[in-house]
């Protein structure tokens, strides 16, 4: 176990490694940059126009699109007396551009199929855009790329709501008195969060770490430089787009990270997110083995196996005895093998939750909030990866308790809320 905590060492992949309080710092002052006037930041700190303190009113209902990944979801959600939503007339079809090629115009035609059944029943329209677009101030999006294997490169500079309402309109509906408010999926899993807890907090952070991550948090509109709001009242939520964080660590994180299809972007995603640990636990076996921290034995078995992904990673973590799992088999026979890997794939996870913490952290205190217990932080957590990975949820609520309770005297709650990106787009429509 000296080799192998040797070998974690010198390729930085132990938590201790991270410094918490420099990290935190270089974020801070990232977001800082971020929302100046000269930007000069690698995160993106996207103004949304969306305030938090929309009111979420009894009997209002509003048409919900989620464009997420390849399904694209409608419903039509309606508050109750009591402020609790209600989904109704669900559908669910693939996104546009998902099998082949679609033109913009194919594009919007199936964006409109989705909601015509619903367009009588609200004049608000909610749309949860799960791909980099820039915001307007009339609370529309516009593309900048596609990704997860959308092929619509017509519809990159077009917006969305303005040319989802003319596709209606074209179809002889009414839609003067329409609106459509767009927001990333990481922004409506804030605003998801006020459905839950509608008291008691004075500020609200959006978190997902799925496939990739993102955060969201609320930001004072005088302090958002780039907008020009010097002095002007009320808060807007910010979208961080954190997975892009200029983040460099060990040797190991630049020569994966070097090999991926996109080098120069998302090294922070890269580090964390479901999309990337599982790959990146491979090319730190293959080095293990190299130097002599794993088996001839071990790497002859792990030869045969498929390429790794973070779920069958998580898998060894759960149940590390479970010979139904691929990496146990590897093991199987060799006490060292099975000891060095499970602590070799833990520190990964560990040191992932810590970077997780630290940037949540970082999201509570740039809102200023969180400083009387009474009023905590919410934040809303989303994303499979967070939550089914082994130890990660768990070493993430570890360290945000020393980092941000602790040492920065923050309060916070994390929830779980379901359907976020749903109630979040109705809370958007509700803002318009």
């Amino acid at each position: 176990m000296e080799k192998t905590e040797d070998f974690l060492r010198r390729h930085m992949l132990l938590a201790e490694s991270i410094d918490d309080d420099e990290l935190l710092s270089f974020i801070l002052s990232e977001m800082e940059k971020g929302l100046a006037a000269d930007g000069g930041s690698s995160l993106q700190m996207i103004p949304t126009y969306v305030s938090p303190d929309a009111e979420i009113v009894p009997g209002k209902s509003v048409i919900v699109m989620d464009a997420g990944g390849t399904n694209f979801r409608t419903c039509l959600v309606t508050f109750g007396e009591d402020g609790r939503p209600e989904i109704s007339e669900f559908r669910k079809t693939g996104m546009p551009g998902v099998k082949s090629l679609v033109s913009a115009s194919e594009f919007f035609s199936i964006l409109a199929d989705g909601i015509e059944h619903l367009v009588d029943k609200s004049d608000r329209i909610g749309f949860c855009f799960s791909y980099a677009a820039s915001i307007t101030e009339d609370h529309d999006g516009i593309p900048l790329m596609f990704s997860k294997e959308i092929k619509a490169p017509e519809v990159i500079g077009m917006k969305l709501g303005e040319n989802l309402l003319k596709e209606l309109e074209r179809r002889g509906h009414d839609v003067s008195g329409k609106k459509v408010s767009v927001v990333n999926d990481t922004v409506a899993t804030l605003l998801a969060a006020k459905a839950g807890y509608p008291a008691g907090a004075s500020s609200y952070v959006g978190f997902i770490l799925g496939t990739g991550t993102n955060t969201a948090y609320v930001e004072k509109n005088s302090l958002i430089g780039k907008l020009g709001y010097d002095g002007r009242d009320g808060r807007q939520i910010i979208n961080v787009e954190s997975g892009c964080l200029a983040l460099s660590l060990g040797d190991l994180d630049k020569e994966f990270v070097s090999g991926t299809e996109n080098p120069d972007n998302y090294w922070f995603e890269k580090k964390i997110s479901g999309a990337y640990l599982g790959p990146f636990s491979a090319l730190v076996i293959r080095t293990a083995i190299k130097e002599g921290i794993l088996s001839k034995r071990f790497a002859e078995r792990y030869e045969k196996i498929a390429p790794l992904d973070t779920t069958r990673m998580s898998h060894y973590l759960e149940m590390c005895h479970n010979t139904d799992y691929d990496l146990v088999r590897c093991v199987e026979g060799c006490e060292e093998d099975a000891a060095a890997l499970y602590r070799i794939l833990k520190s990964i996870i560990e040191r992932a939750g810590k970077l997780t913490a630290i940037n949540i952290a970082a999201a509570v205190i740039r809102s200023g909030e969180g400083l009387n217990p009474r009023y905590p932080v919410v934040i809303n957590a989303d994303g499979t990866t967070f939550y089914k990975t082994e130890f990660l949820e768990f070493y993430t609520r570890l360290y945000l308790d020393r980092i941000l309770e602790k040492k920065h005297g923050r309060s916070y709650e994390i929830v779980r809320i379901d359907n976020s990106p749903t109630l979040g787009a109705a809370i958007a429509g509700l803002c318009l």
